[in-house]
């Protein structure tokens, strides 16, 4: 695929590097320099400024929209528009509004659209889903999360607090893969949607933290907390079922080793049977969603489920949101 990457800081940067061998043909940023820095790295590309510019471009097929959240419905719209496939990050807008433009888009375009929720290509994560969906764990009962950021000086005046670019704090930054991966385990919709959104510490008009409690028609239930006051960066999810329990912790990095244990029950109960797998190489999560969509273009299956994803995610956030605005 000859790709155009639209937005070059640190997550254009994962992009660039989870490419493998397909092809750069564009690095555009508001900032050239940081284009260019993705030309240099690659030794492939042109280097521009204004993503509207490329589209008209035959030989471009994918665009990966990586910039903020206020640009990010503006890049897919265009995309979708000109014909070309589109992997947008996390959340994909600020808004509910901006998502259901970017599904417009998508009903009048051949072309695929995909969100960027690359949790789910953790290995440990992927390795827990097989597990589950195998029916080992027995029936799902509940869900416990927990991701948190450690934070830094300055925090508060970064792009993510800025509620006219990000359009939301930590429960629209983070949350949103607790609530998709949740989503995703369950393969269920949440009927019952409750939480609260605060700022406890950073001094920001915008929630630092965010708590969710989340259920199906069948009372299956996610607690989720997420944090931009977690003091050292943390990831950990618990998957309950009737037989046994599934806990993955970790992502790598500054978020520690990524490992799966699996708790299964015995017969007598008591102390269970404990297995765990560590994955202590580099994160490959964002090659591995990138080449899945990619295959699914060259199959022509059609990936419209993660554009309801993120629209189910955003959703729940903006409930709590409205709720945060009613009090």
């Amino acid at each position: 695929m000859n790709i155009a990457i639209v937005g070059c800081g640190s997550i254009g940067k994962k992009r660039l590097e989870s490419m493998g061998r397909n092809t750069l043909l564009y690095a555009v940023d508001r900032d050239i320099r940081l284009a260019e820095n993705l030309c240099d790295i690659k030794k492939q590309g042109k280097p521009a400024a204004d993503f509207a510019g490329i589209m008209q471009d035959a030989e471009l097929d994918l665009v990966i929209a990586s910039a903020t959240n206020d640009i990010l419905p503006k890049i897919a719209e265009c995309a979708l528009r000109h014909g070309k496939h589109v992997l947008v990050e996390k959340p994909g807008g600020r808004t509910p509004e901006d998502l259901n433009r970017i599904m417009e888009a998508r009903k009048k375009s051949n072309a695929f659209v995909w969100f960027g929720f690359n949790h789910r290509f953790h290995p440990a994560i992927m390795k827990a889903k097989e597990i589950a969906g195998s029916g080992e764990l027995g029936g799902l009962m509940f869900i416990r999360g927990r991701y948190g950021h450690g934070g830094r000086l300055g925090y508060e005046k970064e792009w993510r607090f800025d509620d006219d670019v990000s359009g939301g704090g930590e429960l629209l930054d983070q949350g949103v893969h607790l609530i998709d991966l949740s989503r995703w385990f369950f393969d269920d919709e949440f009927a019952y949607i409750d939480g609260y959104a605060s700022t406890f510490f950073w001094d920001t008009k915008l929630e630092d933290n965010g708590f969710l409690q989340l259920r199906t028609k069948e009372n299956k239930t996610a607690w989720l907390h997420v944090s931009a006051t977690e003091w050292k960066n943390m990831f950990c999810l618990e998957i309950y079922g009737k037989n046994g329990k599934l806990q993955v912790d970790g992502l790598g990095g500054s978020y520690g080793t990524e490992k799966l244990t699996y708790y299964k029950m015995l017969p007598e109960m008591g102390p269970p049977e404990t297995t765990m797998w560590e994955y202590p190489f580099p994160d490959k999560s964002w090659k591995l969603e990138l080449d899945c969509f990619i295959d699914a273009i060259e199959k022509g299956i059609p990936t419209d489920h993660m554009l309801r994803a993120a629209v189910a995610s955003m959703d729940i956030v903006y409930k709590i949101y409205d709720k945060r605005r009613e009090t």
